[in-house]
This record gives structure tokens, sequence and C-alpha cells, in this order.
């Protein structure tokens, strides 16, 4: 009698157990239909205005390149001549924040204060997309680190990009401010597209509190299409 009695118990016990189950299972594959239903995530932008870029931006060569030979790493003549100097070094690669652009004049690596900086605008990017109502976007690391042959072979393509680059000192980088990266769609939900325009003046603002805070030079590049932006001491 007592096992039959147990049977039945663990019989019932299991009935309890699917049926839960089951209802938990039906409630959430309806609850992710109407996630889905309610379409893509809309933008809800608020406070969202560009920073003067000429005048707010406006750190030349010489002021970046004073701190870049303070703190950079010496320039070097080669690719090859960049390797024995990794342990200075810190490789890039994308992150959740920002990516790094086919790069064709220079290669993927900072001096660990300029990467930290630049991991800290991407931080702050992501934040202030959210804060003002925006849809997570990535940023777009377009020029590193440049060799001396690097900075040669882009000065036969570009004549305006200069041959005491700060490039070559692992301090610098730039940040592209028409092109960005759509984080992928939140669970099959896709994102709604975010104006270049509009991600352009968020970054313009970020820039320009981290400018203000002391921590970094930035010069406006209208024909690059970029900003230009060196860690300062």
């Amino acid at each position: 009698m007592n096992a039959k009695r147990i049977v039945l118990g663990t019989g019932s016990a299991l009935v309890v157990v699917l049926l839960l189950w089951a209802f938990f299972s039906v409630r959430s594959y309806v609850r992710e239909r109407r996630w889905l239903a309610l379409g893509p995530i809309k933008n809800h932008p608020v406070r969202v205005y560009d920073v003067k870029f000429a005048r707010e931006f406006n750190d030349f060569n010489d002021v970046q390149l004073k701190a870049a030979q303070a703190i950079g790493i010496p320039s070097v003549a080669n690719r090859e001549a960049a390797e024995g100097l990794k342990s200075s070094l810190v490789e890039l690669k994308d992150t959740d924040t920002y990516v790094i652009d086919s790069l064709t004049h220079s290669i993927p690596f900072l001096i660990p204060q300029a990467k930290e900086l630049l991991d800290e605008i991407g931080v702050r990017f992501l934040d202030s997309l959210s804060s003002k109502g925006l849809n997570p976007n990535k940023l777009v690391v377009t020029s590193v680190l440049r060799t001396e042959e690097d900075v040669t072979r882009l000065r036969r393509r570009n004549q305006n990009a200069s041959d005491n680059s700060t490039h070559r000192h692992g301090t610098t980088f730039d940040l592209s401010y028409w092109r960005y990266v759509k984080v992928p769609d939140l669970r099959g939900r896709p994102y709604e597209d975010v104006p270049p325009e509009q991600l352009r003046a968020v970054l313009s603002q970020v820039l320009k509190d981290i400018h203000d805070q002391g921590l970094c030079y930035v010069k406006y590049e209208r024909k690059q299409n970029c900003f230009h932006i060196t860690v300062r001491p």
C-alpha cells in the first residue's frame, strides 16, 4: 500500500511539474511573439546637437606633436621594426563600443594611455546615446600607429598628410564622424537606424567633455571626415 501511494504521489508530482513547465513555456512564447510584433526599437532623441567643430576642435599638429613625443614611442622605420616595440604598445581589437577599420596606412597599436582614452570615449559614447534616446552604435577607428614607411606611402596619395605625424608615436587615433556600426538586433527585434548626423552630434559632445577635462587634444579633419585625437600627458 505504501509503495502504491509513493508511486501515485510521484506520478502526481511529475504531472504538476509538466503542467507548470508547459504553462511557463507557453507564456514565454506568447511574450516573445508580442515583443517581436512591436516592430523596430525606435529612437526617441533628446538634447542632440553639434558642437562648433572648427572652434572647439582646433588643436594643431605642433601642440599634439609635443605631447606625443613626450609620452609616446620613438618613430619606427617600418612595420617589422614596430614588432620590437610591442612591449610598449597595446594591440587594438574590436570591442563592444568600437571597431577597427580596414587599416591601409597604419597598424592597430597604441600606447596603454591612448588605449585607455579610446576605451573611455567608446563607453561614454554608448552611454550618451542611451541617455539621449538613441539606439546603440559603435565607433569606427580609421587610423592608428603609422611607421615612417606608412607616412611616406600616405603622403604619395594625400599631400596634405603631415610628414611629422603624431600617429608615429602611438598616442593618436582617428575616429570617423560619418561612419558607425549599428549594434546587432536585440533578440531578433531590429533597432531603428540612427541618422549619422545625430551620431556625429553625440560624438562631438562626448569629445568636447573629454577635451575640456584636459584628457586629450582634438583636431577636426574636414577632408578626412574624422576627429584626430591625441592623448595628453
